[in-house]
């Protein structure tokens, strides 16, 4: 599944090659969209802004309606110029949105939906920008508040937790754990006040780190870039643990473990030696 990061670097492009100008056609296998754009043509409106709010991604168009999008495991958007041959098959296409310069296809999104201003404000699904730890307005405080509001759980699934830390996903919550030296499978009851701190402050570093601007200009027509949560240039150390079970951890040298959590059975790795369980506490694996 994209996590924040993906989804941020997709906004972000959208948004150079589709705001502020003219839609010259939309279509879609979805037929809530075609029916909308049947009542409401989108043809001829400009898009405002495309907007990232944790894994959501929403394209405002002038208009006043947002189209609101959630890849889960399988959805991507490509952009393309006019000409360029597409990279993926065309049955795979959900919806299209084109202006004189550019394509932009959704590729398998399983997650459309047209809101108006007031229903976004009402979906509890979509996250406000103060929990969103790639929006400005990030509140870090808030962010700790919910965090502490589940104390009962795991801090590994407490991380994953989208009205929590939005935009945090399973690769993420692995390396933000390792980074702050707690065990993914401890209580969040046993956490101190520092590592709450701690985690939230992490989780926005190394998402933010992902999302570093480019040239100013660039759009990215499709595929995606290595997320990387190490300070190491080389492509095969980019992660301090996720996906390196059995290996050395890159500090101590024990082998990183890996253990299915939580009621989705996400993988979760780290290594017992540097995430040391609290006095008292036990995990199996």
């Amino acid at each position: 599944m994209p996590e924040g990061d993906t989804i941020f670097r997709t906004a972000r492009s959208l948004g150079r090659a589709l705001a502020g100008k003219p839609i010259t056609a939309f279509r879609s296998t979805y037929p809530k969209l075609t029916r909308f754009h049947d009542d409401t043509p989108l043809t001829g409106q400009s898009i405002e802004r495309v907007e990232a709010r944790g894994k959501w991604l929403l394209i405002h168009f002038s208009g006043g309606a947002t189209l609101v999008t959630h890849m889960l495991m399988s959805g991507s958007w490509h952009i393309y110029r006019r000409g360029e041959r597409w990279q993926k098959p065309r049955f795979d296409m959900r919806i299209v949105l084109e202006n004189a310069e550019y394509i932009a296809v959704g590729f398998k999104v399983p997650v459309a939906e047209m809101h108006t201003a007031q229903s976004l404000a009402r979906d509890r699904r979509i996250p406000q920008s103060t929990i969103d730890v790639l929006c400005r307005e990030f509140d870090s405080e808030e962010a700790e508040r919910r965090l502490l509001a589940y104390p009962s759980e795991e801090v590994g699934d407490v991380l994953l937790h989208q009205d929590v830390l939005a935009g945090v996903g399973n690769v993420f919550k692995s390396e933000i754990c390792f980074v702050t030296g707690i065990h993914p499978f401890a209580k969040v009851s046993a956490l101190a006040p520092g590592q709450v701190k701690a985690l939230v402050a992490t989780a926005r570093r190394l998402v933010g780190a992902n999302v570093l601007e480019d040239s100013g200009d660039t759009i990215v027509t499709y595929g995606g870039r290595q997320r990387r949560t190490t300070n190491s240039s080389n492509p095969g150390q980019s992660l301090w643990v996720y996906g390196r079970h059995g290996e050395p951890c890159r500090r101590c040298g024990q082998p990183v473990r890996r253990r299915l959590q939580g009621p989705d059975v996400r993988i979760t790795f780290w290594c017992a030696t540097c995430q040391p369980m609290p006095d008292g506490a036990q995990v199996d694996g």
